[in-house]
């Protein structure tokens, strides 16, 4: 990400606090029942933290990246109110170097939020990052059929890069995309 993309994002956090509540995302709330609890979690452009801070109190041990350092620190303080901080790591992330690999105590991730950030080029290692089993939640902003780019994806982006998952639930509305499905586990041979 460039400076002035940085620069945007902290001036955009400054005018904010620490998140005011633990609430799990909108396009989420139909599917509470497929969130793990336990396992690791990564939260793709968090903010404030307020979906890393939702998925640590559900139980998980999340990390949290985001290429602004007032929102990480915003988001620290907030695991700090909410009495998260033992399952919560935030960190300064360029996402032009990829995304970050998983924490040593795990070779994958078993939850990715993906909430309003949108760069193609993550998609593959999304996926690769996914646990079998684990559970991938991205929502995007959308564009009209032809008139994507930039920050909005075209309407079918989203089933698309992730077509080899299992679709759990899609939809559009208000502007947004967003996508639920898990990785399938591997077959156990037949004998």
């Amino acid at each position: 990400m460039s400076e002035q993309d940085r620069q945007h994002w902290d001036k955009r956090y400054q005018a904010t606090g620490v998140a005011p509540s633990i609430e799990p995302p909108a396009f989420l709330t139909d599917h509470l029942d497929l969130i793990p609890r336990t396992g690791a979690a990564l939260d793709i452009a968090c903010g404030r933290g307020r979906g890393s801070l939702w998925m640590a109190s559900m139980g998980l041990d999340v990390l949290g990246v985001d290429v602004s350092p007032v929102a990480i620190d915003l988001a620290r303080r907030g695991a700090d109110r909410f009495g998260l901080a033992d399952r919560c790591r935030f960190e300064v992330h360029d996402f032009d170097t990829g995304l970050p690999e998983p924490p040593s105590s795990a070779d994958s991730f078993d939850l990715i939020l993906c909430h309003l950030f949108r760069d193609p080029a993550l998609y593959g290692q999304m996926e690769a990052r996914l646990a079998p089993g684990g559970l991938l939640a991205i929502v995007v902003l959308a564009g009209p059929a032809g008139k994507s780019g930039g920050y909005r994806a075209e309407p079918d982006e989203l089933t698309r890069a992730f077509g080899r998952l299992r679709l759990r639930d899609h939809g559009a509305d208000s502007g947004r995309l967003w996508l639920v499905a898990t990785r399938p586990r591997p077959q156990a041979p037949s004998s």
